[in-house]
This record gives C-alpha cells, structure tokens and sequence, in this order.
C-alpha cells in the first residue's frame, strides 16, 4: 500500500485524499490552517464536470448538503437587456447541476467527509522542506516534526510552499484584473435563485445569484492595473463599494444597487493564473491543483479542475504499472485541458474576449464532454 502524503486541505487535497484513499492508498493531509474555514469570504460555481467528478469519489451528498443548485443562465447587456438565456450543463441530473457555494464550506465539507473515511487530517502544519530520497520523500514541518512517505501530493494553492521546494522559478503572474465578492440580503431579488445572471458591463463584469433564502452572491472583475497588497489589506468594505459602485452606475443593471446595499461582505483580490509549461513533478513530489495551473477566475473552472484532478491522479497511480508512469501519464492527460483553461481564461480576464454564448464555468477543452466522462469513470482503466 503507498503512502502518500498531501499538503493542502482545501479542494484539491481533500478531494485528492478521497480519491487516493478509494484507490487503496494510505493517505496522510497535512493543512497549514488552523481548521477548515480558510478562504470563507469567497464563494464558487462548480460545474458539471466538478460534480461529475464529485460523484466518482462518492462524495455528492457531502456537497450537496450545501450551497444550492443552479440550472439556467442569462448574460445581460449594460442597458439590462437579455442577450442569452439557456440551461445549465448538468440541469437535468441532480449529480451533475452546477452548485454555488462558499470556498470555505466547501473545504470543510470535503475535509469532514476524509475524516469519516478515516483519512487523516492534521491542521496547523505549516511545511518548512521537502527532501526526496531514493525510495521516499520526506517534509518537515516549522514545528520541527516530519513524515515520509512513497510520494507527496502538492495541494497548497497559488502560493505554494511544495512548488518553491520543486520548482522555485515558478510563480503566478497577474492575470490582467481584480475580482470583487460579495454577499447581501439587502437588495432586491433579480432572478429566481437557480439562475446565474452573467451582466457585460461597460466598467466591470458582474454576475450574480440568488440563494434560496434570498442571499445575493455576487462578483465584479475588473480590468486594469492589479491592486498593491498594501491596499487589498488596509481595504475596508466602504472603500471598496466606493471603488465599484461608480463603474457599475454607468450601466442601467441592478449590479450597482446589489454592491451598494453590501454592509461587510466585501472579499477583493487580484486575478493571477501560473505560466503555461509550469513544472508540476519532481521525483516523487507532484503538484495539483491552482498550485500547478491556477487560471483567473473568469470561467469559473478553478474547483471543477481539481477535483478532476484527483480522479485523474488517483486512476493513474491506480492503473499504471508503477509510479513513474502513473505520474507521466498524469501531467499528458491533464496538461493540454488544464491550460487550454488558463489560456482561456486569461483572454477574457484581458478583455480579448467576452463569449456571449458561453456558459459560466465551460471552456472549449481539447477534450470532449463524452472523453472526459470516460477519463472521470472510476469504473473504467484510464489506460485500456
């Protein structure tokens, strides 16, 4: 039985940890949070294909339990008129109906269902090294204590400390904008809460959904300059409706209204995506997840990938003769989806372009929908 160790408990390492520990691994999490509630402010979209490869891991119900479904979608124009309205991926399928929910319910959600499988899950472990050897690879954490393992999962985030141990030339760049999230109870409802609402804004792109309990969540990307650290830490939520609300009044939409009835829920954060071509292995350290191929927000994929991800990774080591192979065949079945995603992305965050026809949290991957069921199958050889 392997080994494996994973840093990082939010989506990515705890979705990783469900599917390794399914594939009959001995899996250890290591979090460097405190508990599960890191990233709360934000909230995400999983799509179809996140939810497909959800249920592969059996973890649906864990999901499902929170959030709520969204099956249709409009893009409105800055005077508010439609432009688009259509279903959802998935509207059909109860496993597969897109789900909006916060990041930070999401982690907990999945790292509570490890923990009934009885995965381990250690909290404030904040790793210090890596060191691989011939056989293993060991970490060590700032408290001083160590694991080793057959193979270590990188599942850390953007800011990855497993990728400055492997790949230190490798760092996320500014992706071209700055993203608003919010949440209210406050304005008036516009729209039934299973529809997203996409609005192509003349200052800012808005979209916005509503909770069955009347909660508006919403977002706002802006293009320009990225903002300082200094002023995203010493931003107060005033200010930033003070920023965004005027970008919003230049269009007839309710975008403006739903930010200014905001009182604190206020999260703003610089887009940034990882290089194409970025390193994600050395020996035995592997990295998934926005630490691997973190792309802007813009189409909504960030999650949905990696809980591909850990289907795949899991199928690979399970299917492959050893873990050499398993770990090549990995990065040239993920690769050219992961970054045809970020390269997507990172055009509409520039504003190269806006798909009007597009659904929230869908590219065009070089990846049908029908190969990609295949690949997530848990049932099915990813080699045969």
């Amino acid at each position: 039985m392997a080994r494996i160790i994973v840093i990082g408990g939010g989506t990515a390492g705890s979705a990783a940890a469900l599917a390794l520990h399914k594939a009959g691994s001995e899996v250890a999490v290591y979090e460097a949070h405190p508990d599960s509630a890191e990233d709360i402010g934000a909230f995400l979209t999983l799509a179809s294909n996140g939810m497909r490869a959800l249920a592969q891991l059996d973890a649906s119900a864990a999901v499902t339990g929170i959030g709520f479904p969204l099956t249709g979608m409009r893009v409105l124009d800055g005077s508010g008129t439609e432009l688009v309205k259509r279903p959802l991926a998935g509207a059909d399928d109860e496993l597969l109906r897109f789900r909006c929910l916060r990041r930070g319910e999401l982690n907990a959600a999945l790292q509570a269902e490890a923990a009934r499988r009885g995965i381990g899950i250690r909290h404030g472990a904040r790793l210090a090294s890596v060191e691989e050897g011939p056989g293993d690879v060991t970490v060590r954490f700032t408290d001083g204590s160590t694991a080793t393992g057959d193979l270590l999962i990188g599942a850390d985030g953007l800011n990855s400390t497993v990728r400055r141990a492997i790949a230190p030339a490798a760092r996320p760049g500014y992706a071209g904008e700055y993203v608003f999230y919010g949440y209210t109870t406050g304005a008036p409802i516009a729209g039934p809460s299973e529809l997203f609402t996409l609005v192509r804004g003349s200052g800012a792109a808005f979209g916005h959904a509503v909770s069955p309990a009347g909660e508006t969540y919403w977002f706002a990307r802006v293009t320009g300059d990225p903002l300082s650290a200094e002023d995203i830490a010493q931003g107060t939520p005033e200010g930033w409706r003070d920023l965004l609300v005027p970008l919003l009044r230049k269009d007839t939409t309710p975008a403006a209204d739903m930010v200014a009835a905001t009182a604190d829920s206020i999260l703003v954060t610089n887009a940034t995506e990882m290089p194409l071509g970025t390193s994600w292995r050395s020996g035995r350290a592997l990295l998934i997840g926005d630490a691997a191929h973190a792309a802007s927000p813009a189409t909504g994929q960030g999650a949905s990938m990696a809980l591909e991800d850990a289907v795949v990774l899991a199928k690979a080591l399970r299917d492959a003769p050893d873990t050499d192979s398993a770990l090549t065949a990995y990065d040239r079945l993920r690769r050219p989806r992961v970054e045809h995603n970020i390269a997507t992305s990172g055009q509409i965050s520039r504003g190269a372009h806006s798909p009007t026809n597009a659904r929230p949290g869908t590219t065009t991957p070089p990846l049908s929908d029908e190969d990609l069921a295949r690949q997530l199958d848990w049932n099915t050889d990813l080699f045969a």
